[in-house]
């Protein structure tokens, strides 16, 4: 096993094209690190770099403490799971994960003991003499997986090799990485576009967006405490709600936020953990409620201060909860950021020119299309975040 360190790593393609820019991380030994990031962000070119597959234009990457800028892929010890299965079509399933131990010319006992104890804990063993065709697609990931188990190298990178899976099988093959990780304790840097992968899966999170680190964190961190909006609005599904409203405090020390003709309170605890919202009484900023914050107020009782009132838009069903998208009369961010985060979450411009907001409500609402709603929202789970920058508003 070994750590792997990225020290101020940048790619410049020919064309000019920068890939990725100053990126330093710190993988510990025995980590589990999930690269996360839009399609296009630099993640996967971050992974081949320190794979060896791309030649890196500034900065260091270090595996075990020893610079591997100039060491072939070959020689850097380390197992790359790809996107695709990458099997050989004529070789059985023994035979696919014994490859790389046979180019090696390992004795032929030991190849059988170690594909056989990598099957066992793949749950493969009785698919050995099977031909890749004969297997689902769960099975070959977990194939391509063993291939790279079996090597007992220093570190596995995986490059979204769950993107090809139906749901179902995702969910039942993050389980499994998730556990041979932990059985194995093997230091492994996992790259996916999917965010629900990222915080199921990593010990820490990095988030990459145009090739440069947002935040490093754990997941819960991450979720609780993001750094600015492209993770807030990254993290979490639904993405965030995001809306320009004015932060306001009274002659008695009572703050609030309002937008449109809408007004919540900010509870004291809100402005203790935020001590720097005190500098934005009477300026813009950006609001942002995460959609599991806010439910039906027929069903949740709160402090005065906490609700909106508005008109269902849309209604979805979702079995465990209902997701309900209603407008409010609040301007949209102007900023590149917010153009972006808006595209890429699907958020829509209300028809009269305001914001749908979606809430994560409890499955016993009642609610339906074209209804008068109110709802409750936790105003002390409220994030803000500057109008011009984009960064949190915290410390």
């Amino acid at each position: 096993m070994a750590g792997i360190e990225l020290d101020r790593v940048s790619k410049v393609y020919p064309d000019g094209t920068r890939a990725v820019t100053d990126l330093s991380i710190d993988v510990m030994d025995g980590e589990f690190l999930v690269v996360v990031g839009p399609s296009g962000c630099g993640k996967t070119t971050a992974l081949r770099m320190i794979a060896g597959l791309e030649r890196v234009s500034a900065g260091e990457v270090r595996i075990d403490g020893e610079v591997v800028n100039c060491v072939p892929a070959r020689d850097r010890d380390v197992a790359m799971v790809f996107q695709s299965y990458a099997l050989y079509p004529h070789l059985t399933v023994f035979d696919n994960i014994a490859f790389g131990l046979t180019l090696r010319k390992v004795p032929r006992d030991v190849v059988e003991k170690r594909v056989r104890e990598v099957a066992e804990v793949l749950e493969l063993t009785e698919h050995l003499h099977r031909k890749p065709r004969h297997l689902s697609g769960g099975q070959r990931q977990r194939v391509a997986m063993g291939r790279a188990i079996v090597r007992e190298p220093r570190a596995f990178l995986m490059d979204e090799p769950l993107s090809n899976l139906d749901a179902k099988l995702r969910g039942q093959m993050r389980a499994q990485i998730a556990r041979i990780q932990r059985d194995l304790g093997v230091t492994t840097v996992y790259v996916t576009h999917d965010q629900t992968e990222a915080m199921t899966l990593g010990d820490r999170v990095a988030v990459l967006r145009d090739g440069v680190l947002q935040q490093i964190a754990a997941p819960q961190e991450l979720y609780d405490e993001p750094v600015d909006m492209s993770v807030a609005g990254f993290i979490g599904s639904p993405a965030m709600n995001m809306v320009v409203a004015e932060f306001e405090v009274d002659d008695d020390g009572r703050a609030t936020v309002s937008f449109g003709r809408h007004r919540l309170s900010v509870p004291e605890i809100v402005l203790h953990r935020r001590p720097a919202l005190a500098g934005y009484a009477g300026r813009r900023l950006v609001l942002g409620i995460r959609p599991e914050n806010m439910d039906d107020a027929a069903l949740v009782d709160g402090p005065e201060g906490t609700t909106l009132d508005s008109v269902a838009d849309l209604v979805e069903a979702m079995g465990a909860d209902v997701m309900v998208h209603f407008p409010v009369e609040a301007e949209r961010a102007r900023s590149e950021e917010h153009e972006s985060l808006d595209r890429e979450s699907g958020r829509v411009r209300a028809a009269d020119g305001g914001t749908l907001l979606v809430g994560r409500f409890s499955p016993r609402t009642r609610i339906f299309e074209g209804q008068p709603i109110t709802v409750r929202v936790d105003t002390e789970a409220l994030h803000f975040f500057d109008a011009d920058t984009g960064r949190s508003i915290r410390r």
